[in-house]
């Protein structure tokens, strides 16, 4: 297929080339990709800058973006590439193939560097997601590290930079530019930018940012920062959103309350508890979507609202098709418990054949859960609606999953609603998302590119 580059593309291109360090925060949709493989193109074939290019990325989208993307392409015919991932066999014979750009799954950076055996000699690395790197205690992170000092160039790409607040930066830029910008430690950048915001005694839960530091961090990495939102660039089609409330009955909201207030509750001759505040947000989650486990993965039904409001959707939806987001486990069994009795096709969106049986239109439901199929699936070809069943308290996951539907190439209105629970922790998830979402927009909104200046010249 002929590359015909919007304006955008090509400036973000050509800042990739200008700048040895680049953070690219792409709004989701803008073909991050085939922007960056059109400065590897250039790098590798052309100036002859960089000989070898280590791509990391999620799983899914390392095994079926980059190299659909590749291949899609004319303008990119030369660059060599092999894809890494699989068993321990599979990923060594692909990585002792002779390529310019070598596609790797995040979950094995460690490997790579520490266990493979084999020497970490690229002098490019692109970080596809940088926010999976926000941890600085990760093991993938340090491991990165560990050989960051010898690459010489380095792209980081994401389009939800700071999906839970500024602290989330550190860590992406001190992989990026070894801390020259935010500072080497992350007790310096707590200490010049955050004060304590939730603790208890000495023990500080969580940080706040002291006035004007979320416009010096903007300042500190703008240099080496660009950011660009679909809306900006691209004729999207409407988006949508709508909340769908479910009321439980008087029986189902004492159990609900019991649990919240009380820790324990009795089902069916057992006691669930939640023995802390992080474990009884989770029963609560689950309780909002109809069920919850108890001992030893057993579930404990309590309601089938969501379900009713599910099928009401899809039947509202009169045969368009439908994705459906869920968290637990137990919702995904109680969605395709339903389906089946309905007789409504549909399929998990976990495999290569899966997702394209979706964009085929083969598939009226498919479910996904949010933490495996969030980043950088195309999935607009197969349908225009998305319900999320379950709830996640990740922007990012929640932007990620949303972006899916609502993307370039997307030629219909995207709906996505969301299946609410009232009065339960359902609400305050959905308050908390719009909260973040604050946030992370003024970071991008501080390092919006303006197509209108050029690049500096390459060093």
């Amino acid at each position: 297929m002929k590359y015909s580059p919007h304006d955008y593309q090509s400036f973000a291109t050509d800042f990739i080339l200008a700048h040895p360090i680049a953070a690219v925060l792409l709004d989701m949709g803008l073909g991050k990709s085939v922007i960056t493989l059109t400065a590897l193109f250039d790098l590798c074939l052309d100036s002859f800058l960089v000989r070898k290019v280590l791509v990391i990325a999620p799983l899914r989208v390392a095994r079926d973006t980059w190299p659909t993307e590749i291949k899609k392409w004319d303008h990119l015919r030369g660059l060599s590439w092999s894809l890494a991932v699989g068993s321990e066999i599979e990923r060594k014979t692909a990585l002792h193939q002779r390529a310019f750009v070598y596609i790797i799954n995040r979950e094995n950076v460690q490997w790579l560097i520490e266990d493979s055996g084999l020497p970490f000699d690229y002098d490019m690395v692109v970080v596809d997601e940088l926010s999976s790197f926000k941890s600085y205690q990760a093991k993938r992170f340090r491991s990165l590290m560990k050989v960051r000092p010898g690459v010489k160039r380095i792209v980081g790409l994401t389009g939800t930079p700071s999906s839970n607040g500024l602290m989330d930066l550190w860590a992406e830029f001190r992989l990026l530019d070894m801390g020259q910008r935010l500072g080497r430690y992350i007790t310096h950048y707590r200490a010049r930018y955050f004060q304590p915001d939730k603790r208890n005694g000495q023990v500080v839960f969580s940080y706040k940012p002291l006035p004007g530091a979320e416009e010096a961090i903007y300042e500190k990495i703008s240099d080496i920062t660009i950011s660009m939102k679909a809306a900006d660039h691209l004729q999207m089609p409407e988006c949508v959103f709508n909340e769908v409330q479910v009321v439980l009955s008087e029986r189902e909201r004492q159990t609900y309350d019991t649990m919240r207030s009380e820790l324990v509750v009795s089902l069916g001759g057992e006691e669930v508890d939640a023995g802390n505040a992080a474990a009884l947000g989770n029963k609560l989650s689950q309780m909002a979507n109809g069920a919850v486990y108890g001992e030893d993965k057993r579930v404990f039904p309590i309601h089938d609202r969501k379900l009713d409001a599910l099928e009401d959707l899809i039947e509202a939806a009169n045969g368009k098709p439908v994705l459906v987001a869920y968290w637990f486990q137990h919702d995904r069994e109680r969605i395709a418990a339903r389906l089946r009795r309905l007789h409504i096709p549909f399929s998990l969106l976990d495999t290569s054949e899966s997702i394209a049986r979706w964009n085929r239109g083969e598939l009226p439901v498919a479910l996904i859960h949010p933490a495996s199929a969030g980043h950088g699936l195309n999935l607009q070809a197969g349908g225009s609606t998305l319900v999320w069943f379950g709830l996640t308290w990740s922007l990012e996951l929640y932007q990620q999953a949303n972006a899916r539907l609502w993307r370039q190439g997307q030629t219909d209105t995207v709906v996505i609603h969301h299946i609410i629970a009232a009065d339960t922790i359902d609400e305050r998830i959905m308050s908390a998302l719009s909260k973040k979402e604050k946030t992370q927009s003024a970071l991008i909104d501080a390092v919006k590119a303006n197509l209108e200046v050029q690049p500096i010249d390459p060093l």
